[in-house]
C-alpha cells in the first residue's frame, strides 16, 4: 500500500512540476500564435503557425525587416513585418523602401512585385504623411505586412510602442510541410 502511494506521489510531482514549466516557458519564453488573416503574404498564409520567441528583445533590439507579432489596438494580436527603428526616416516611392534616404531591396516582397501590373505593390507615402512625424519616435516601431495592399499596419493604425511588442517569430511549424526559419 505505501509503494503505491509512493508511487502515485512521485507521478503527481512530477505532473505538477511539468505543468508549472510548461506555464513558465509559455508565459516567459516560447508561445504559440496562428497567422489569422492575408496581411503576410506571400510569407506567411492565414491558420499558418508560429513560435514567439518572448525573450528575444528583452536580451537584444529589434532589426529591420524582423517579422514580431504585438497587441494591436482592437486588443487582437498582429503580426507584421518592422520596417522602421527608431530615429528613422521612412518613405515609399517608385515602389522602393527608403529609409534615412538610402533605398532598401526587399526580397520578400519580389514576388508580389513581379505579379502586380496595375501599378505599385506599395503605395507612394513619407512618415510624414502617416503618422504626422517624420521620424519614427524613439521607443517605437513603423510595422508594415507583406501584403501591402490588404494590411492593417502602422500606415493604418500608428507607431507600435516596444512595450506592446510580444517577440519576435521566424519559426513556422504547421502545416508540416511548409515547416522553415521564415526571413
Amino acid at each position: 500500500m505505501t509503494r503505491k502511494k509512493n508511487e502515485l506521489w512521485e507521478w503527481t510531482k512530477a505532473l505538477v512540476i511539468a505543468v508549472i514549466l510548461a506555464a513558465i516557458i509559455r508565459t516567459f519564453l516560447f508561445a504559440p500564435i496562428v497567422v489569422d488573416g492575408l496581411s503576410m503574404m506571400p510569407t506567411l498564409h492565414n491558420q499558418d503557425r508560429m513560435i514567439v520567441n518572448k525573450f528575444s528583445y528583452k536580451i537584444g533590439e529589434p532589426d529591420r525587416f524582423d517579422i514580431i507579432v504585438f497587441h494591436a489596438p482592437e486588443g487582437k494580436d498582429y503580426i507584421k513585418r518592422v520596417i522602421g527603428l527608431p530615429g528613422d526616416e521612412i518613405e515609399y516611392r517608385d515602389d522602393t523602401l527608403y529609409v534615412n534616404g538610402k533605398s532598401y531591396e526587399e526580397p520578400y516582397l519580389a514576388e508580389y512585385k513581379k505579379a502586380v501590373i496595375d501599378g505599385p505593390l506599395t503605395e507612394p507615402f513619407t512618415l510624414q504623411e502617416k503618422i504626422g512625424k517624420t521620424k519614427v519616435p524613439e521607443g517605437e516601431l513603423f510595422v508594415m505586412g507583406d501584403n501591402r495592399r490588404y494590411s492593417k499596419d502602422s500606415r493604418h493604425i500608428g507607431t507600435i510602442p516596444m512595450k506592446k511588442v510580444l517577440g519576435k517569430t521566424n519559426i513556422l511549424y504547421w502545416p508540416i510541410k511548409d515547416m522553415q526559419i521564415v526571413k
